[in-house]
């Protein structure tokens, strides 16, 4: 995707602050090279910085994890504003000022991951936050899912989410292998499948959240039940719901398991607290799923489908947020910054224009649909 893809070795660095130090270089050599009036290749070189030793050193990781996914969230826009001020020809001062910026950020962060002693607990920490994180929503997803299909007396069905999580994480090992080894993809393309897979996982769960909101009222509900031996649309809903539960896994699973190979390097005398760390995250993500999955079978029939479609209407307006920034980290997609938001990652809410606007799109659909399903029942 970019003209120089001589991104950074794999070299080894004593600290956060050489690697910091070699992207300071970068950084620096791309003004220069913006002042000259060659924008393309100056933001080639921020690309460098970032998709070769931000991205793949690790400095994103450790960030997430050790400060806050704020602060790594802050640190890709201000990339993303850095090479968008140079695509529309900014002046070399206004560039000069945002690039100073993302240096005080860089070695600001640098200077405080580099303070703290790493302990085996804090490694512990780092790798918890991880998996924890980056499985939240595929263990809600798939916990609704299985929930509905429990109560809708399609137990035989579950079958087919539970094969399609596991296959979705083999399909997250090959691509990890893929993206760092074989292939040699660069990061953008990696941003790219992720983006691409979280907007397909938004029309998927809308279809979904729909489906399971048009079964809320008893009648409606009487009506599937006597319906649902037709073959054409239990074949149609084990597809659907199957790729929702793979897309929810295969989405993060490659960038995590990018994560925890950085993460194993570094660990050096505490990488057993690594494992540790995704063993505990592991189960507290089972027992959110054990929760939703057995608790929720309990509500009352409404209350049940109107909180589960709530659910995946939820994730799906998150998922179209979230799709989009990893298409603007990927350079597809412009960055129009909104400085009164804040991110909410959970809620994949981020402060640009070009995510809020497509999450806004979604929720005036969800209320119309929602509009529409309470008319259609009431007649």
């Amino acid at each position: 995707m970019f003209s120089t893809p001589s991104y950074a070795t794999e070299k080894k660095y004593a600290s956060w602050n050489a690697i910091v130090d070699e992207m300071d270089i970068i950084l620096n050599d791309a003004y220069n090279i913006y002042f000259m009036k060659d924008s393309e290749a100056a933001k080639d070189r921020v690309n460098n910085a970032y998709f070769g030793f931000y991205e793949k050193h690790g400095v994103e990781r450790a960030v997430m994890s050790y400060i806050s996914g704020k602060r790594g969230t802050d640190t890709e826009y201000q990339f993303a504003k850095i090479k968008r001020l140079m695509s529309q020809g900014a002046p070399n001062k206004v560039v000069r000022t945002e690039i100073d910026v993302i240096l005080k950020m860089l070695h600001e962060d640098a200077n405080e991951l580099d303070g703290k002693k790493e302990s085996g607990w804090s490694v512990f920490f780092a790798s918890f936050i991880i998996i924890f994180r980056e499985g939240l929503e595929a263990i809600l997803v798939i916990a609704a899912i299985s929930a509905y299909l429990v109560r809708s007396d399609n137990k035989p069905m579950l079958k087919v989410v539970y094969l399609s999580s596991l296959f979705a994480v083999f399909a997250s090992v090959l691509a990890a292998i893929a993206l760092h080894t074989i292939v040699g993809l660069s990061g953008a393309n990696q941003e790219i499948m992720e983006g691409a897979a979280m907007l397909l996982a938004t029309v998927v769960l809308f279809f979904i959240s729909n489906w399971m909101l048009s079964k809320s009222e008893s009648k409606a509900w009487k009506n599937y039940v006597e319906g649902k031996v037709q073959s054409a649309v239990s074949t149609g809903s084990s597809f659907a719901l199957g790729f929702a539960a793979f897309l929810a896994v295969f989405r993060e699973g490659a960038e995590t398991i990018i994560f925890y190979q950085a993460m194993l390097a570094d660990a050096k005398d505490h990488m057993d607290m690594v494992w540790y760390g995704l063993g505990v995250g592991t189960i507290v993500l089972t027992l959110v799923f054990i929760v939703i999955r057995f608790g929720s079978v309990k509500l009352p029939l409404k209350p049940f489908f109107i909180c589960t479609s709530a659910l995946m209407y939820l994730m799906a307006i998150a998922f179209a947020g979230g799709g989009v920034k990893e298409l603007q980290e990927a350079d597809i997609i412009s960055v129009t910054p909104v400085d009164f938001v804040h991110s909410v990652e959970v809620l994949g809410i981020y402060p640009t224009v070009e995510t809020l606007v497509p999450q806004l799109v979604m929720l005036v659909v969800v209320m119309l649909s929602i509009m529409y399903y309470k008319k259609y029942h009431k007649n």
